[in-house]
């Protein structure tokens, strides 16, 4: 197992042994004290599995109130996997790392708590599972224009991506990181 870290501190990308034959493969995709020994150490409580069309784009997400911090891989074809970074008082707050996700690269992308997260199927459909290293929460979930320019992410979409009603109406980073920064009222 490799890992490698993104060009965002805290970011990484792993790439996992695989061991193939005329059966097919073998791969070990989660193993805690392997994870730890390469600095990813969470105890993840939640898995989640998300089965998307061609052309959907999930995301910009995040939890304001129990962040999470996800490791996400792609069981099933191919997706450009987002994060961006909006850690109070980062110096790469509102930076980008992009990934392609898939089946046959068999990556992971470790995203850090603090960061948005979103993914565009590029595949006919894509199957995603990752782990949470703190349960969802409602109350503090927040979304991100997917095309805020002032994020700039450089999606490979072809044509208006499929997005849902409530990434529609999302936020700009501008009007996020006002929100982060005002003290919270007691």
């Amino acid at each position: 197992m490799r890992v490698i870290e993104g060009k965002i501190s805290g970011l990484y990308v792993v790439e996992l042994d695989v061991y193939r034959d005329a059966r097919g493969f073998f791969l070990e995709s989660y193993n805690c004290e392997k994870y730890a020994a390469k600095g990813i150490s969470n105890v993840f409580v939640q898995d989640n599995h998300s089965k998307s069309t061609k052309g959907t784009l999930r995301g910009l997400h995040a939890q304001t109130i129990d962040p999470q911090a996800k490791l996400v891989r792609v069981i099933r074809g191919e997706v450009f996997d987002v994060a961006v970074d909006i850690r109070p008082g980062s110096n790469a707050f509102g930076q980008w790392h992009g990934e392609i996700l898939s089946e046959n690269n068999f990556r992971q992308l470790y995203v850090p708590r603090g960061f948005l997260h979103g993914f565009y199927v590029l595949s006919d459909e894509a199957e995603l599972e990752y782990k949470c290293d703190n349960p969802y929460n409602p109350t503090g979930e927040i979304s991100v224009r997917w095309d805020d320019p002032d994020i700039g992410i450089e999606w490979p979409v072809s044509g208006p991506p499929v997005i849902s009603e409530k990434d529609q109406n999302a936020m700009s980073i501008k009007a996020l990181a006002e929100k982060i920064s005002r003290p919270s009222s007691s």
